[in-house]
């Protein structure tokens, strides 16, 4: 009966570590729109701003992925 508990908590923890990784996506998603919008509103300045672009949304999926390493660490961590 304890392994079968065990097993149940590692994987609903890595049910909730995976909850990183949907935040991840809404936060790729906030970066890109938010570029887009001021892109749109003034064309000439986006061309130095690519550069902060990518490097939000690295540091955005970091943490998506961080949440992902965690939670296969939770599933087959013995």
């Amino acid at each position: 009966m304890e392994g079968n508990i065990a097993e149940m908590g590692q994987f609903v923890g890595a049910g909730l570590a995976c909850v990183g990784m949907g935040g991840a996506g809404i936060g790729v998603g906030l970066v890109a729109g938010n570029f887009l919008s001021g892109a749109l509103r003034n064309p000439a300045a986006a061309g130095e701003q690519t550069a902060m672009v990518f490097i939000g949304i690295a540091f955005a999926e970091a943490l998506g992925i961080f949440s992902f390493l965690v939670a296969l660490l939770l599933m087959f961590a013995v």
